[in-house]
Parts: C-alpha cells; sequence; structure tokens
C-alpha cells in the first residue's frame, strides 16, 4: 500500500493513518535553491542530533521553499518555509518538528490548531529544544538552544 498523494479526505487521511501505525517513514525531500537546501539539510542534522529524525519522517513528506508565509501543509504532509524560517538552524530544526506534531495531530483527528493545540505544539518546540541543548556537543548550539529557550518562556504561549 502507498501513501496517498493527498491527506485530505477522511479516506487518505485513514490510509495515512493505517501506513504510519504500521511504521511507514517518508523519504524526506527538501525542494528549494541551493542555500535553502544547505540551511535546511544543517537543521536536519540537528533533528537527527536530538533523536527526533524518525519523527519528522512519519509525519512530513517535504520541506519546499516558497515567498510566502512558513507553513504546514496538511493535505501534502509538507512543510512550506521561506528563506527566513531555515535562516538560524537551530530554530528552523524546532519549528520542523512543530510541524510534525502539528501533522501527527492532525492524523489523529485531534484539534491540530488553534489556542490549546498551538500550547501543545509550542511546549513540543520547548522540549525539543532542551534535548537538543542537552545532546549537542557544540558550544553555539547550546547556546542558541538558551536563548531559544529564554525567549519561549517569556512568550505568552507558555504557562
Amino acid at each position: 500500500m502507498r501513501f496517498p498523494e493527498r491527506v485530505y479526505t477522511t479516506e487518505e487521511v485513514k490510509k495515512a493513518k493505517e501506513l504510519i501505525d504500521k511504521g511507514y517513514k517518508h523519504r524526506l525531500r527538501v525542494k528549494g535553491s541551493p542555500s535553502f537546501k544547505q540551511k535546511v539539510m544543517q537543521a536536519l542534522g540537528l533533528v537527527k542530533t536530538a533523536g527526533y529524525y524518525a519523527l519528522l519522517r512519519t509525519y512530513i513528506r517535504r520541506i519546499v521553499e516558497i515567498d510566502g508565509f512558513t507553513q504546514l501543509r496538511e493535505a501534502e504532509a509538507t512543510i512550506w518555509a521561506n528563506k527566513f524560517a531555515v535562516e538560524n538552524p537551530v530554530d528552523a530544526a524546532s519549528l520542523f518538528v512543530q510541524k510534525a506534531n502539528h501533522m501527527k495531530e492532525y492524523l489523529e483527528g485531534q484539534l491540530y490548531f488553534g489556542g490549546s493545540a498551538e500550547k501543545r505544539s509550542v511546549k513540543e518546540r520547548i522540549k525539543f529544544l532542551e534535548i537538543l541543548k542537552s545532546r549537542s556537543k557544540e558550544n553555539e548550539v547550546r547556546e542558541e538552544c538558551e536563548r531559544l529557550l529564554k525567549m519561549w518562556s517569556e512568550s505568552s504561549l507558555v504557562y
């Protein structure tokens, strides 16, 4: 059974969920300019360091460069990201994990947008940053995790 091209109708979501429950993983593709691809690859390296790459490959099919707003396209299992979203590899990695969590909730039939869903996904992002900070051997990465964690702790989205 192949993963559905679109994940939009009830049948497509059900099929996708069944495959994921059986261990399906996407072959994650990155589309965009050479600079965009390089920055995404740096972020994916950090996702691997933190042990989240399997989660990302489970729920995200592609990361595509766009000129507009960065967003998850649930029906495509794709993250649309602009060049600014990937400028900082640590922040981009945490964003990718947050979007994978959104996609997971979407496929599980949970409310994956709005206030309480946003708080859950921010908590996942913070958890990722804490794990990356503890696992990375690079001072720059640990310091950036700390800076981002401080920023998130000052945010009204975190309780």
